[in-house]
């Protein structure tokens, strides 16, 4: 009989079992929990230390950390779930200063009642994602919640990435004159998750893009250490970052509608369900911002990358102390592409 038999003789029931308030109490039940869901998945020398933090060396270069919660609904969707978008999502923030992802924590509060075996496909899943990054889930936590006082599971990763000496990318470097890039088509995600959500049909199924992209900045800063500005355009989609970037660098900016790439599809259900493709969520597309000399070396690097294949040059930075975002549209009218007001997506992420 093996060490965790004696400790745990009788198995969770992942396949009918449900979370119970004991899953959360500190006591065996949770123990065990830990040890057959979360230790078995997420399994990893850091993490095998078994303390309630994590223990590593710290590398040479100036360390980055980012949060995220994830409170996204549904929970499974095209493309994705909660547990592999937790994954990208905090990879994705901590990647965009130009920093080595390195490791990750990850926050579990759970409703009483939730099906283990949905749980277990969400672990999997994550653990899935932080493998295929080479980004390993290091420490975490548990909660639970009474019935009724959840939504299933939310998630609350951070990461945490080193920056190479010599690299500094942020908002504030952005300057007139610079090219406006991005990589991929716009909306996905959004679009993927509001089509789940309200059980839409579409003649063709629209797939989240949801992808971690610390591979593709490293590819990008390899080529072009010039590049001013990383950013994934999450929340608020293209046209939330582009006024956060613009507030915060003290310029303008103007796109071009007809280099935006967007899919066909996307488009289509956008208009349908009333929505602006700008203000759309992606989890697996960046802009990024450089000399508008570099702009070609820059997208030919881009688009060598599997995640950047669609990218495309969408606009300059201007000269503006008012920080005004506007688009020259395809009709060859301009528009201005404002701060969102509301909330015209929510639960996305």
């Amino acid at each position: 009989m093996s060490r965790m038999e004696k400790r745990f003789p009788t198995k969770i029931n992942m396949r009918r079992g449900k979370v119970d308030m004991t899953h959360g109490s500190g006591g065996r039940a949770m123990a065990q929990l830990i040890e057959e869901l979360f230790a078995k998945h997420f399994d990893n020398e850091l993490l095998a230390q078994g303390n309630d933090q994590a223990m590593f060396d710290a590398p040479k270069g100036r360390m980055v950390m980012s949060v995220d919660g994830h409170v996204v609904s549904p929970l499974f969707f095209p493309g994705g779930d909660i547990g592999s978008l937790s994954v990208h999502g905090t990879i994705n923030d901590v990647a965009m200063s130009g920093a080595v992802p390195l490791y990750l924590s990850a926050g579990f509060i759970l409703e009483e009642g939730y099906p283990l075996a949905d749980l277990e496909k969400i672990v999997i899943s994550m653990a899935k994602a932080a493998k295929d990054a080479g980004v390993p889930v290091v420490t975490g936590d548990t909660k639970v919640v009474e019935r009724g006082k959840g939504d299933g599971v939310f998630i609350t990763t951070t990461g945490i990435g080193v920056v190479p000496d010599g690299l500094d990318i942020s908002g504030t470097n952005v300057r007139a004159g610079d090219a406006i890039l991005i990589s991929g088509h716009i909306g996905d995600h959004g679009v993927a998750i509001m089509s789940s959500r309200e059980n839409l049909a579409f003649e063709t199924q629209i797939i989240s893009d949801s992808a971690a992209l610390h591979g593709l900045v490293a590819d990008m800063v390899a080529a072009v250490p010039e590049i001013h500005a990383l950013r994934d355009p999450t929340r608020g989609g293209l046209a939330a970052t582009l006024n956060e970037i613009a507030y915060q660098g003290e310029v303008g900016m103007k796109l071009f509608e007809e280099n935006i790439p967007l899919r066909g599809e996307v488009d289509a259900a956008c208009e349908f369900l009333g929505l602006d493709p700008l203000y759309v969520a992606n989890e697996g597309k960046l802009v990024a911002f450089c000399p508008a000399a570099q702009a070609e070396k820059l997208l030919a690097v881009m688009r060598a990358h599997p995640l950047g294949a669609d990218s495309a040059i969408i606009g300059e930075v201007l000269e503006d102390d008012m920080g005004f975002v506007t688009m020259e549209t395809g009709f060859g009218g301009t528009r201005i592409v404002d701060w969102l007001a509301g909330e015209q997506l929510p639960r996305i992420c």
